[in-house]
């Protein structure tokens, strides 16, 4: 679980900063730069509850529900721009098991 944090929290902080692949990516999928902040923000926060859920377990439903969430947006992003199957996978990946972590957490 800490991987899958720190995966998101690398993305986000990408995303917060400003990296060209993030810029471009929000460019190609005609979003406001804006919007790639408040994404980033998302993430971020939905990894740091993650982490957090190591030592406070509800925290952990929180922050795998807040990443389910940006990755649907994701996924819905690249289908509508009609982005190939390989461009969509890692966002499709991330939010199943985000979905499966949340789960988990609840039960």
């Amino acid at each position: 679980m800490l991987d899958f944090a720190l995966a998101f929290l690398m993305a986000g902080s990408g995303k917060i900063a400003g990296s060209k692949m993030h810029v471009d990516g929000f460019t190609h999928w005609r979003l406001p730069q804006w919007f790639r902040v408040v994404t980033g923000l998302v993430e971020a926060v939905g990894a740091v509850a993650l982490i957090i859920g190591f030592w406070e377990p509800s925290w952990i439903a929180a922050g795998s529900l807040l990443l389910t969430i940006v990755g649907v947006g994701g996924v819905l992003t690249h289908i509508r721009v009609k982005d190939p199957f390989k461009q969509l996978f890692p966002i499709l990946l991330l939010s199943i098991l985000s979905l499966i972590l949340f789960l988990l957490s609840i039960t």
